[in-house]
């Protein structure tokens, strides 16, 4: 079952697509801090800049994905939608839900400055 989460973001949608195309690219503004049992996510898909589809970043859900929209109006990222093919569980999925919650809504969010 997808779960997601629409929160705006600050910077112009061009901006956000690049940030999530490419983490911690510029060594001022590291936002993509994993944790021990997470991994670089890789880019599965991608549409300029609207669209950007992520591989698991977690070792022991490797199946799962992360699709972010993005709107081109209001500079906003839409939403971040969380895809796993296999039932984790309530309790991972709140997991997995909250640590992207802190990566996308509060790290990503701060390094622009907001």
């Amino acid at each position: 079952m997808p779960e997601h989460l629409v929160r705006a973001q600050p910077p112009p949608s061009h901006i956000v697509f690049d940030g999530l195309i490419s983490p911690n690219i510029d060594p001022a503004r590291p936002w993509l801090k994993l944790l021990d049992d997470e991994v670089f996510p890789r880019i599965t898909e991608s549409a300029g800049p609207t669209l950007v589809v992520w591989s698991s970043i977690w070792i022991k859900r490797p199946a799962a994905q992360i699709r972010f929209d993005i709107k081109t109006m209001d500079t906003a990222l839409d939403r971040w939608t969380l895809l796993d093919i296999e039932d984790p569980g309530l309790e991972l999925v709140g997991h997995m839900c909250k640590r992207l919650n802190v990566l996308i809504n509060a790290e990503l969010r701060y390094s622009f400055g907001q």
